[in-house]
């Protein structure tokens, strides 16, 4: 046995007592709960381990997966076929498993942040993950979006009751994924994810350029494979737009009620220059005819008081 086969056979050791045998009872009678376990120890070799020793062998998730069965004493007695259909069963159930992330709009609406994966041929999409054993919903889009962003959504007051958050949620095979929508990201928000070798890029792109589903099909026809980095961004593209544009539209007739609520004060009130006050040639008004006074700001005139009157 070479003494880098020796070294593989002692990481293994560790990794099965770090990630699998210590686990409690109800996770290890789940095969489902052992494969998740054994792909964070395939991460964790891949991460801290190899950059140790270069000669230890890049492994696959299957592959290590096969290692760690064949080597675990709490699996080394299934046989090589159980061990395949257990690895098998998992990749079936991984895609199974809720999907939950968020999509964060800048303060124009017209702008998106999208992540991209760590492999070479990797695609894009919002920043997004599998929802753990017991995570609640949001709980989970919230540590998803901080471990491939570094962008703490609830720090920065975007996180209200679930109930009030508005979300898109869209099945993709058999894995169901939502979104939730975050408008007024700050432009110059700096982004950086907190997780090894899995987010290779964090950028804005615009809606604009986005393929839709639509254009996904036109571009497929045409021979161009572009939208193919955009195969998660897609589906949700529809919704949002419509979204935005009802947040737009409550944005303007906010803003048309407001402007309308100080026309109506500033036409039922008497305004006077503070600073000229009253001439010595006016009279002043009575006492008990002043309902309440106060000040009003604006960019043309430094300080008015309105007087209404009864």
């Amino acid at each position: 046995m070479s003494e880098t086969k020796m070294r593989l056979e002692d990481w293994l050791d560790d990794l099965c007592v770090r990630f699998i045998i210590n686990l409690p009872r109800e996770e290890l009678e789940s095969v489902e709960r052992i494969c998740f376990q054994v792909e964070e120890a395939q991460w964790f070799y891949e991460d801290f381990i190899r950059p140790l020793d270069p000669n230890l062998p890049s492994l696959s998730l299957r592959a290590f997966a096969l290692r760690i069965f064949q080597h675990c004493p709490l699996m080394s007695q299934w046989s090589h076929y159980h061990h395949s259909t257990a690895f098998s069963e998992f990749l079936a159930y991984k895609t199974r498993v809720p999907v939950r992330g968020a999509i964060l709009l800048n303060q124009d609406m017209d702008e998106v942040v999208l992540v991209k994966g760590w492999k070479k041929n990797a695609n894009w999409s919002f920043p997004r993950g599998k929802i753990n054993k017991d995570e609640k919903d949001l709980d989970c889009a919230i540590r998803e979006v901080y471990e491939e962003t570094g962008f703490d959504i609830k720090a920065a007051g975007l996180v209200k009751d679930e109930k009030k958050m508005k979300y898109i949620e869209i099945p993709m095979r058999e894995q169901n994924m939502r979104l939730y929508v975050l408008r007024d990201i700050p432009r110059n928000t700096i982004f950086e994810p907190r997780t090894r070798k899995e987010i290779s890029k964090i950028e804005w792109y615009k809606l604009s350029e986005l393929p839709t589903l639509k254009k996904s099909k036109q571009i497929e026809t045409n021979g161009h494979n572009l939208s193919n980095k955009f195969y998660m961004v897609a589906p949700f593209l529809g919704p949002l737009k419509k979204w935005i544009a009802q947040q737009k539209r409550a944005d303007l007739a906010a803003t048309q009620n407001t402007d309308s609520n100080v026309q109506e004060t500033s036409g039922n009130g008497l305004l006077v220059e503070e600073d000229e006050g009253l001439s010595a040639n006016e009279p002043s008004p009575k006492e008990d005819t002043t309902k309440f006074s106060f000040l009003v700001t604006s960019p043309k005139f430094l300080h008015w008081r309105i007087l209404l009157f009864t």
